[in-house]
């Protein structure tokens, strides 16, 4: 193999100092493992050499990196944080560009994570104070605010690229433990709940809940759950009560690790953990990634396989990351119907805007008024990057006397990831249309579904004059 044909130069060596650190390893003793010379990892960790397909190599073969991950640019939600702080009237003076936020991403990361997060915080502060009349941003501007703890868990979330392999390891001994078979899972979870933990599980009309969807009566030994939930909704509670009655210390490990800003980031932390183990009790990891494989990513037949909804398939396609395992890297996203973000995964895949509205040119907002029917499309972003997105609006009960709410959910990976998921033959060959983060990170012009000038330009006006787009800037 020829290291230097066919492939760019990659500078990787912060992320190469990083891992190395992770992995308790002294220069020496990682340029071993590697089968190189200290003095050469030395000059590849300061980026005066490029890292090779060779050393990518020996790094999947010596740490079992995901070579994929690794040889990738920095991380694509940290950079578009940078850009929006950059764009800011604070900053914009100062006329950073991409290359160089980039560049600040790639050698210091955990200081662009710093930046971008006092930026976040400096944000909803402001915002909080123009808003303090009314209490739109809630107390709590001193940690943040409550949209910034949200950020947080989020971001801790794609920091360990949405994989636990602790849970993972639980769910299959649960599985294992009661035998568990897809067709008969709400009952054998509610025997196993009573006769474990002397439980008993009993499904109630939503007014004796009173809106609640799952309750536990520790002084009754009842786990009570709402006549709203489906079957497979219903087991899937289960798991999480089971999550935490078996594994109330080692979610509070797992909580404790990231560096969460506030205290209800960690709880907020825990449940989304508790909530994973639940998914993978559902799909455990093995038979649900050869499904997933074997059917090139049909996500119809995986719901029938494993009998969860399209928003369940769609969260665990982004957890498969096991070393030596991994399916496809997926990100996901959940709205509603003002375009407000109620869920989202892979942010080092596809970049979320952190404030303002998406780009109507997504087919994720087309999906709000055709409720489950699955609508595929090919984008492109403003910085070339080209990505597929399936989407689909999902309807959930609401509480007696109001109607159903209704989310548009995507899922999306790299376009280059198309030809293995049978979805993407539909818009096969098909250009990918020009789409935005948001209004306020773009730069295309002449969009006629623009609500915002970009932050970074300076409006251009003319009265003798009108584009397809209501506002024009200058190139600066």
């Amino acid at each position: 193999m020829n290291d230097g044909q066919g492939l760019e130069k990659i500078f990787a060596g912060a992320r190469l100092r990083r891992l190395r650190r992770e992995r308790g390893l002294t220069q020496a003793e990682a340029a071993e493992a590697l089968g190189l010379s200290a003095s050469y990892l030395n000059l590849l960790e300061r980026n005066q050499r490029p890292v090779t397909a060779r050393v990518l190599l020996a790094l999947a073969d010596a740490f079992d990196v995901d070579v994929r991950a690794f040889a990738n640019e920095s991380d694509r939600q940290l950079v578009a944080d940078l850009q929006e702080a950059a764009a800011d009237p604070v900053l914009s003076g100062i006329g950073l560009d991409r290359m160089e936020l980039s560049e600040f991403a790639d050698s210091q990361p955990r200081a662009a994570e710093a930046f971008a997060r006092l930026f976040q915080a400096y944000r909803e502060t402001t915002a909080a104070t123009a808003d303090l009349a009314t209490r739109m941003s809630g107390p709590g501007a001193a940690t943040g605010g409550p949209g910034a703890v949200l950020e947080s868990v989020r971001d801790a979330l794609d920091a360990r690229q949405n994989h636990f392999p602790e849970l993972e390891e639980a769910a299959e001994a649960l599985v294992e433990r009661i035998g568990l078979r897809t067709h008969r899972r709400e009952q054998q979870l509610a025997d196993y709940l009573q006769h474990t933990h002397g439980f008993t599980m009993r499904v109630l009309d939503e007014d004796i809940m009173a809106g609640a969807r799952r309750r536990l009566d520790f002084h009754g030994r009842r786990l009570l759950l709402s006549e709203a939930l489906s079957a497979g909704s219903r087991a899937f509670h289960m798991a999480v009560v089971l999550a935490n009655l078996e594994l109330g210390d080692l979610l509070d490990k797992l909580s404790a690790e990231p560096h969460l800003p506030a205290e209800e980031g960690r709880k907020l932390y825990r449940v989304g953990l508790a909530n994973y183990f639940a998914g993978a009790v559902h799909m455990p990891y093995a038979p649900f990634l050869k499904t997933a494989e074997d059917t090139r990513y049909d996500i119809d037949r995986l719901q029938r396989r494993f009998e969860v909804s399209f928003e369940q398939i769609c969260h665990r396609l982004t957890t498969l990351q096991r070393p030596g395992a991994r399916g496809l890297p997926f990100f996901m996203i959940r709205v509603d119907s003002a375009g407000n973000v109620s869920k989202r995964f892979g942010g080092g895949i596809m970049p979320f805007a952190r404030s303002g509205g998406g780009c109507p040119k997504w087919n994720l907002y087309d999906a709000l008024h055709t409720p489950e029917r699955l609508i595929a499309q090919t984008f492109e972003l403003p910085d070339g990057t080209a990505m597929l997105s399936l989407a689909r609006g999902q309807l959930s009960p609401a509480p007696a006397g109001h109607p159903p709410v209704v989310h548009a959910i995507a899922l999306g990976c790299a376009l280059e990831h198309a030809p293995k998921i049978v979805h993407a033959d539909a818009v096969a060959g098909i250009k990918p249309a020009a789409v935005g983060i948001t209004c306020r990170l773009c730069d295309r012009e002449d969009c006629a579904q623009r609500a915002f000038p970009p932050l970074n330009r300076k409006l251009v006006l003319d009265s003798h004059m009108l584009r397809a787009s209501p506002y024009s800037f200058n190139e600066d």
